[in-house]
C-alpha cells in the first residue's frame, strides 16, 4: 500500500440494547477526498452494525483493487479477517457461526480490494473513530429513517 493513494476507511457500528435499534457510521478518506455514510436499523446489534459498516464502506469505493486501510474499533471484525478465523468459517458454510449474510456479502467486495485492517481502541479520542461513532448513534437515533435487518429479524431471533 502506497499512504499517497490508501483509501482510509474508518468505521464505527452501535446498537441501542443488543439486540435494539442500531447504526452504523462510515469515513472514507483519501487525499483531499472525504466522505461521510451512516444509516440506522430498527432491530439489530452491535455486530451486524460494526461488519455493515466496512461492507457499506467498502462497496463505496469504485476503484477496483484499490489499497484500503481500514480503522475499526470492532475486534469482531478485525480479528476475524487478520486471525485467519472468516477463511475457516466460510470452508464450513458458516455453520455455527453468526451473521453468515453480512460475512458472505464481505468478502465478496473484500475480494475485490486490497484491504488491511487497524484495529484501534474506541472512545479513546480518535477523531475519526468519534465522529465515526456520533453518526452511528444518531442513526440509531433517527426512527423516521430506520431501516429493516430483515435477514437479522427472519433467521436470528428466537422465536
Amino acid at each position: 500500500m502506497t499512504p499517497d493513494k490508501t483509501i482510509y476507511l474508518y468505521t464505527d457500528g452501535s446498537s441501542r440494547g443488543n439486540p435494539g435499534p442500531g447504526g452504523y457510521g462510515v469515513i472514507l478518506s483519501c487525499g483531499p477526498h472525504y466522505k461521510e455514510i451512516s444509516a440506522g436499523y430498527e432491530l439489530t446489534t452491535n455486530n451486524r452494525m460494526e461488519l455493515l459498516a466496512v461492507i457499506v464502506g467498502l462497496e463505496a469505493i469504485k476503484l477496483p483493487k484499490a489499497d484500503v486501510q481500514v480503522v475499526s474499533d470492532s475486534k469482531y471484525v478485525v480479528e476475524a479477517v487478520e486471525k485467519g478465523w472468516l477463511f475457516g468459517w466460510e470452508k464450513k458454510g458458516f455453520a455455527k457461526q453468526k451473521n453468515p449474510d453480512l460475512w458472505v456479502r464481505f468478502l465478496n467486495i473484500y475480494r475485490r480490494h486490497n484491504v488491511k485492517f487497524n484495529w484501534i481502541k474506541g472512545h479513546n479520542q480518535h477523531p475519526q473513530n468519534e465522529r465515526c461513532d456520533a453518526l452511528a448513534v444518531e442513526a440509531a437515533l433517527n426512527v423516521e429513517k430506520l431501516q429493516k435487518d430483515t435477514w437479522y429479524v427472519e433467521n436470528a431471533l428466537d422465536k
